[in-house]
């Protein structure tokens, strides 16, 4: 089954104006007829779930230098009936699907989250979990085999947006090893990137949208709590619709580049191969672009037409991807409530096809919330709500793009 989309040559003025290519991202002139995207297949097969288990939410997906896939899932999202056959919240799977092993939760020594959110396996093979809940402040360090390495922040202690000791509802960690940085989109509370030593776990620096300081919302007013908080605290539902944190921010502008700080949750932050920082600013429906330093590059809409209800709760930019080429050639972008990936030209940041639809079948998606790539370019996609799985799609190479963005 080949899961993909083509844009048709009626909708292109559509893709070009609503996946939005902010002012000052130039699209370069291409040999049209040589232009070429990546091809996936769904494998329906993949991986093999011990029966004894099942899988709640799952949250997110990452992949180590073996090309094993580790998942991190949700087993407080699951229904009462279902809770004796829950799974570690830590799962990791070998390249062809076969279960490895599982670990994971409540221990000595370290605060487990209370929403598990984000999972990281970097180059030394450790693994760093981040989590949402109201009081997850703190990022955690495991080696493979789940052993508690070190913890950055404490549980209930962030101080906002200025404080470097603790996060607030981190999304997402990436290690970047050429400077063997840490860097955390910081998140569901707080509004930043902020970024540590990966050994030491000292602060070196964070930044907003744009690259200027973030800024603490105002308070939120009194009987405005939202959804979110609760159902992030209790692990059972995705992060919430319209929250206290997304009531708390500026009415979005449609036009332009968008709000001047990042639009709650910062969901994901990606460092290439040539050092630039991509951030998915998931409730500002966009990716920006930042140099190791927090330099504001450049930014592209994702599905900027998406507004709730028609387009579930208007979230889109959830989470990015690179190929598994050298020079990263390719983009890909989980545009959450449109339920469908977006393949771009990572130097142009222009959209070149996408594919995926709003479903529970093979290769649609129900609520897609992660993305990772293996060494062979296949692509994992996670998903939460009711969607509770993991998915992998094979690379089956480049094909020309379709007549209609030709």
């Amino acid at each position: 089954m080949i899961t993909r989309i083509h844009v048709r040559a009626a909708t292109f003025v559509f893709v070009m104006a609503f996946v939005g290519v902010a002012p000052g991202v130039p699209v370069a002139a291409q040999d049209k007829t040589a232009r070429q995207a990546p091809r996936f297949q769904v494998d329906p097969s993949w991986p093999q779930i011990p029966s004894k288990w099942v899988l709640g939410q799952v949250s997110s997906v990452a992949i180590d230098a073996r090309d094993h896939v580790w998942i991190l899932q949700r087993p407080g999202s699951l229904r009462s009936y279902e809770k004796n056959k829950a799974a570690p919240p830590v799962l990791e799977f070998d390249a062809a699907g076969a279960f490895v092993k599982g670990w994971g939760g409540p221990g000595q020594g370290y605060e487990w989250p209370q929403t598990e959110h984000g999972i990281f396996i970097d180059g030394k093979g450790f693994v760093w979990l981040s989590g949402n809940g109201n009081r997850d402040d703190q990022i955690l360090k495991f080696t493979s085999d789940g052993k508690f390495v070190m913890q950055i922040g404490h549980a209930g202690q962030s101080k906002g947006n200025t404080d470097t000791v603790n996060l607030h509802r981190p999304a997402d960690v990436y290690l970047y090893p050429k400077t063997n940085e840490l860097f955390v989109a910081d998140g569901y509370g707080n509004r930043r990137v902020i970024v540590f030593d990966a050994d030491t776990g000292k602060f070196k620096r964070m930044w907003g949208a744009f690259g200027r300081p973030a800024t603490d919302p105002p308070p939120v007013p009194a009987g405005r709590g939202g959804r979110g908080g609760d159902q992030a605290a209790a692990g059972r539902g995705e992060e919430g619709g319209r929250g206290a944190a997304e009531d708390n921010h500026p009415a979005r502008d449609e036009t332009g580049n968008g709000p001047d700080q990042f639009v709650n949750p910062v969901h994901a932050a990606r460092v290439s191969n040539d050092g630039l920082v991509y951030v998915s600013d998931r409730g500002g429906k966009r990716v920006q672009v930042f140099t190791l330093d927090g330099k504001f590059v450049k930014q592209v809409f994702i599905d900027r037409w998406c507004e709730a209800p028609q387009c579930g709760n208007g979230n889109t930019a959830a989470s990015t991807a690179f190929s598994a080429d050298p020079q990263q050639r390719f983009l890909y972008v989980a545009s959450r409530s449109p339920a469908r990936v977006w393949i771009f030209d990572r130097q142009t940041l222009e959209p070149l096809d996408s594919f995926g639809r709003p479903g529970i079948g093979p290769g649609e998606f129900y609520i897609i919330h992660e993305l990772a790539t293996d060494s062979k370019g296949n692509l994992y996609t996670a998903e939460v709500e009711d969607g509770r799985r993991i998915q992998k799609f094979v690379f089956k190479g480049l094909m020309p793009i379709s007549a209609a963005l030709k």
